[in-house]
């Protein structure tokens, strides 16, 4: 399929400053009225009035390039013509059901049969977002273990319920809500390029892995036995950090020897973001339980799933609900955006893309002074910003400034990471190579910007 006809035609066109008046007069209807936990628009300071594809539309007539995808939820693009037809015939007939069966539902299950590895045989529905997901997922290991203690992993983001959070790594999330969950434990994660045991990614004997299995192995670790470890095939806010191949497979190993349930959370990689149907597919592993959400919902109709294995399958009737775990507009919109992802070959689109734009963000990395590291799968990219190659000290606040240039030039892009030092770069992964490249090009133009005024 052409994508080019989902967008609009003429992206980026920056006609007034972001933000400007019409923009500024909402900001400040937002500040005055809404909580002051509201956090994106701080980064990116704009009203939206309209979105189609890779594009968005702010009330003062700005359009700019997608890099963002509303947090990884547009896969397929907003305004997908397939989900919203779907989600509107369904809207006409019956839009809430709690867990009572419907064809709408069924279809959902069936798309995500088709798509999900054949071990995962069970699905679960819960409550409509990613942090409902995990906090199931953490259950059903518990019920059927019998055990408490969990371990995550350093630069892991797993939602902000109680349960969730607990289970993330960065003191800037949970830091203000201590004590959560005891016995979640945290070990490092795959990240060559900030490796915790001084090892080059050349030299590497994947100790990260060797480490993992010395805690859960050794009686004075400090950690109990494990009902489970969840692991991000690739760690979205943690800094688009994609792990060494070895890892997950080391995962799964360490898991079947010491009975221990595998969780993968595929809340934001999944769904052919990384250039596969799942970010864990490009090991060849099988989790256990999946967690999924985000892109599920086709054009962002909040819904999330647990699948897992049959033999996990032993928690009675009621033993986890939610009072929206059967929106119907949702599953007809997201089984809708999963035929289109297969019919489509996203995932295949998106590795194209996605190689193309890293071929360009690795020159401008030989290139810059301040470009630490780029790095990628698929359409899930990031580049980490620091004020020194060598000594890789961190600078986050030259991401926040290449994210305000971007911005002003008319592309959208996020920044996270350990240190909130990385641009990160999920676009809708319907977006051309057109649209890729422009994007691209007037990033590199940003942190030449910037490069300049040091």
């Amino acid at each position: 399929m052409d994508f080019s006809d989902l967008s609009f035609p003429d992206a980026p066109s920056i006609i007034t400053t972001p933000p400007g008046p019409a923009s500024q007069e909402i900001l400040e209807y937002q500040s005055t009225h809404e909580s002051s936990a509201v956090s994106y628009p701080r980064g990116m300071p704009m009203a939206l009035r309209r979105a189609k594809g890779a594009t968005i539309e702010d009330v003062d007539g700005n359009i700019y390039i997608d890099f963002f995808a509303g947090a990884g939820v547009m896969n397929v693009g907003h305004g997908n013509p397939a989900v919203i037809e779907a989600a509107g015939e369904q809207i006409g007939e019956l839009t809430h059901t709690l867990d009572i069966p419907s064809p709408a539902r069924v279809s959902m299950v069936e798309a995500l049969c088709e798509v999900l590895p054949e071990e995962l045989g069970k699905i679960f529905f819960g409550g409509p977002t990613g942090s409902d997901a995990v906090e199931a997922a953490m259950k059903l290991a518990k019920y059927n273990t019998g055990r408490y203690p969990m371990i995550s992993f350093e630069g892991a983001y797993h939602g902000m319920t109680s349960g969730a959070l607990s289970l993330c790594s960065g003191s800037p999330f949970k830091g203000d809500f201590l004590p959560l969950l005891p016995e979640v434990h945290f070990v490092p994660y795959s990240y060559c390029y900030r490796c915790p045991f001084n090892r080059e990614q050349e030299s590497c004997d994947l100790e990260c892995g060797s480490y993992l299995e010395h805690v859960v192995e050794d009686s004075h670790s400090g950690v109990g036995k494990p009902a489970a470890i969840i692991v991000e095939a690739i760690q979205g806010e943690g800094g688009s950090i994609i792990p060494d191949e070895r890892f997950l497979p080391k995962i799964r190993e360490i898991c079947d020897t010491y009975g221990i349930v595998m969780i993968v959370d595929e809340i934001q990689a999944g769904f052919c973001r990384t250039g596969k149907m799942f970010a864990v597919d490009h090991t060849g592993t099988i989790p256990d339980v999946m967690t999924l959400s985000k892109a599920l919902g086709g054009v962002g109709f909040p819904i999330s799933a647990v699948a897992y294995r049959n033999r996990l399958d032993t928690w009675p009737p009621g033993k986890h609900i939610g009072t929206f775990r059967g929106n119907m507009v949702a599953f007809a919109g997201g089984t809708a955006g999963i035929r289109f992802m297969v019919e489509n070959d996203l995932a295949g689109h998106a590795m194209r893309v996605g190689e193309r734009m890293l071929t360009r963000l690795k020159e401008l990395e030989t290139g810059s002074e301040i470009v630490g590291e780029v790095r990628g799968k698929g359409l899930m990219l990031g580049v980490e910003f620091v004020h020194d190659r060598a000594t890789k000290e961190p600078a986050p606040e030259l991401a926040a400034q290449v994210r305000t240039l971007c911005h002003q030039r008319g592309v959208l892009i996020e920044v996270g990471g350990h240190y909130f030092n990385v641009a990160r770069f999920l676009p809708p992964l319907i977006i051309t190579e057109e649209l890729a490249d422009r994007g691209v090009e007037i990033f590199a133009e940003s942190v030449t910007e910037l490069e300049k005024r040091r």
